[in-house]
């Protein structure tokens, strides 16, 4: 084959050169695709594989970790949650609402190809600057595209988060979670076991979009990418509902030892992944599979992602009843093909072969690359950058309305009232918080749900950024009351063949096992995504971490809002001079430089247990996570989500501007009834936390003084208004 042939699927000279070592000939071009696909970045892992390790994945709670469509976590009753998250950012700088949208679809696929019921829905966003025509439309459409699968699917997107910088411009990211609920004894698994199963084909039929997708999101993102529209598939929600119940219904009758999504790298992907996993091989008729388009081609069969479509194996004398349960639901079932005992996925069309490669091939023999790591430079001139001799502003109230009013700090209220937040009418607490709180149907539990990152602290150090992206999602459920359990990730990075990038990736992921294993959050699985780059230019390095949580008794779940008068606040942990990367530096100094708060993982371990037991114990009223904006945000946050004011008196040798901006961990503010102040303080004490009362709650204004001298005094609606009116500002132009 020519080398321009492969090299355009994606492949390169030494790649194609095993595959010819493992066949033992040239592979033909059907071959070649299947190849390119499940070893590019996106489903082979390869330049990420060997770091990956370093997460830690078990735990005595942990069914499912990872190597599945989804991982599983035990919630006590013979109940477990399912959830994951993955990125569609390629798609989505394409074709914003098509590129989310099929990014639901394709999570919750995940996870009711699990067994599981979906529940909810959580997103991550990164763009550029709302002030650019082009980024108020890829956020419309982003938006658009998520609230619109979410909503038709009847799932609630009960939390997310959104953030906007330069780095993100030319490379959106779109990263979204979902979650489900199962019974312990319906966990399946994706395995084709079985020899001389049927192999079954439900759901859409099979089109020509979104043909080598998983080689473009393989690959730096360039200005002529509008090029590359057809590499976006597009989505039906209303049929993958039709698909779900079905699903969902086939699994409770116990008709098939494994099922798998068809979603990146369509077919392929499904049938040798299946194939590998059970050490079965797979013989498939394309003559079969149901199309919507006439002349396909056996390689654009192979790797098709139209969406909305699952292989399963059927149990022997099910293939009848998966039939009927298909037709009654409006949905095609095929069977398209066998198992067979000798590992080669064997690929037919009018009676000959077209394809003939041994499973694992595909999968297990990927190769794996240990990339060149180097320190970037850039870390030399922003990491040591004096940021003591900056002016304090001269108006602290105007600071805090400029900070309120910024994009990442603002209400995202225009994002979330898209979403039916409220489907299924489980959600007890929803966007807006710290955390979401859904109830779980016929007990007294509940669960949290949080999604975590920040990708400025991981530019100015990823091992540290890595690190506080998993305690500030710990942070939030506890705040909220929940325990946390575990966690799926999402790694959002630029070129790994740049040793630079791979050096960002390996310490982020240091980071986020460290933190792991000192929160006892192990990883269940998520995604990787490279090649976040525009024109050579890298995006931040961004992991996302999305977190779940139990509640044993929901009526104990904890808001934020600080809502009853003569509530005594108490600020818990310490605040130290450190405004490297924050909000407040962006904003107010127009500087990315310095270093990330510092984190004592001891120290938030005790914070979060100390505010569990707290709220357990029935003695806070409202709960927030100190996090960017610092001290005087939260403060803000918190009077506003609560329609209450309050007055703080603080002292402290801290510049003002540090004392309320500074971004130190481990820190939470506490609303608490006069007649349970002592014995929370007293619980600091026993656990060593520095605890604090600096307030009280009451009135219609937000009042802040140090050391005797009112810094700010400012109306609950003037700060209600900038908060909430920035966003739909910037996105009416």
């Amino acid at each position: 084959m020519e080398p321009k042939v492969y090299r355009q699927m994606g492949l390169t000279d030494y790649e194609y050169g095993r595959i010819k070592e493992i066949l033992g000939r040239e592979p033909n071009y059907v071959e070649t695709g299947m190849f390119a696909v499940m070893w590019s970045e996106h489903c082979g892992y390869k330049n990420s594989r060997p770091v990956l390790k370093l997460f830690p994945t078990e735990a005595p709670w942990v069914l499912q970790g990872p190597g599945e469509n989804a991982g599983v976590v035990d919630i006590g009753d013979g109940q477990a949650v399912v959830f994951k998250i993955e990125s569609h950012n390629h798609p989505s700088a394409i074709e914003p609402f098509q590129g989310a949208a099929t990014g639901v679809g394709g999570i919750v696929r995940d996870i009711f190809t699990m067994g599981a019921r979906p529940i909810a829905v959580l997103n991550s966003l990164r763009l550029g600057p709302l002030e650019n025509p082009r980024n108020r439309y890829l956020m419309a459409g982003a938006v658009g595209g998520i609230s619109f699968y979410s909503n038709c699917l009847g799932l609630p997107t009960v939390a997310g988060e959104v953030y906007f910088e330069p780095t993100y411009s030319g490379n959106p990211l779109v990263n979204a979670m979902a979650v489900g609920l199962i019974e312990h004894k319906d966990i399946l698994r994706a395995k084709a076991s079985g020899i001389g199963n049927d192999v079954m084909y439900i759901g859409a039929r099979t089109g020509r979009d979104g043909i080598h997708g998983a080689t473009f999101a393989s690959e730096e993102l360039s200005m002529t990418m509008e090029a590359q529209q057809p590499a976006v598939p597009v989505g039906d929600p209303f049929r993958e509902k039709l698909l779900l119940e079905a699903c969902l219904e086939i699994i409770k009758e116990d008709l098939i030892i494994g099922m798998q999504d068809m979603g990146a790298a369509g077919l392929t992907s499904s049938s040798c992944e299946m194939a590998a996993r059970a050490v079965t091989g797979m013989e498939l008729n394309l003559d079969l599979v149901p199309r919507r388009e006439e002349g396909m081609t056996p390689y654009e069969i192979m790797l098709s992602e139209s969406q909305e479509r699952m292989l399963l194996v059927a149990k022997e004398g099910a293939r009848e009843r998966i039939e009927a349960i298909c037709r009654r639901w409006g949905l095609e079932a095929v069977v398209i093909g066998r198992v067979t005992s000798d590992g080669i996925m064997r690929i037919k069309e009018k009676g000959r072969v077209v394809a003939a490669v041994p499973a694992k091939a595909l999968t297990d023999q990927c190769p794996v690359y240990e990339r060149e790591r180097r320190r970037p430079s850039y870390l030399d001139r922003v990491q040591n950058t004096d940021l003591s001799s900056l002016p304090e502003p001269e108006d602290y109230g105007a600071a805090l309305l400029k900070l309120i009013a910024t994009p990442n700090l603002a209400s995202k209220e225009w994002i979330y009232r898209q979403c039916d937040y409220m489907a299924r009418t489980d959600t007890v607490a929803g966007p807006g918080g710290d955390a979401a709180v859904l109830r779980i149907k016929g007990t007294g539990k509940g669960l949290a749900l949080t999604v975590d990152g920040n990708g400025r602290y991981c530019y100015l150090d990823p091992e540290r950024g890595g690190a506080i992206a998993v305690a500030e999602a710990a942070r939030n459920l506890s705040c909220v009351g929940a325990r946390p359990l575990a966690i799926t990730n999402c790694l959002n990075f630029g070129n790994p063949e740049k040793p630079e990038v791979a050096w960002q990736f390996y310490q982020a992921v240091v980071g986020m096992s460290r933190a792991c294993e000192a929160l006892q959050t192990p990883v269940t699985g998520g995604n990787v995504s490279f090649y976040n780059e525009t024109e050579g230019e890298a995006i931040y390095p961004t992991p996302i971490v999305g977190m779940v949580g139990l509640l044993a008794d929901i009526k104990h779940a904890c808001g934020s809002g600080f809502s009853r008068e003569n509530d005594e606040i108490i600020l818990l942990g310490e605040t130290h001079a450190e405004i490297g990367g924050s909000e407040y530096l962006a904003v107010i100094h127009s500087l990315v430089a310095g270093e990330p708060p510092q984190l004592d993982l001891e120290r938030e371990k005790a914070v979060q247990e100390l505010v569990r037991e707290a709220i357990a114990a029935g003695l806070v009223r409202a709960a927030h996570d100190c996090a960017e904006g610092g001290l005087a945000i939260a403060l803000a946050e918190s009077v506003i989500n609560g329609g209450l004011g309050a007055r703080i008196e603080l002292e402290s040798s801290l510049r003002p501007d540090y004392l309320l901006f500074s971004e130190s961990q481990s820190r939470v503010l506490l609303a608490v009834a006069p007649a349970c102040r002592d014995r929370v303080l007293a619980l600091a004490r026993q656990k060593g936390i520095p605890a604090t009362v600096i307030g009280l709650c009451g009135g219609s204004a937000l009042e802040v003084s140090l050391n005797g001298r009112v810094l700010f005094n400012l109306s609950l609606g003037e700060l209600e208004q900038t908060w909430r009116e920035s966003i739909p500002a910037l996105m009416a132009g």
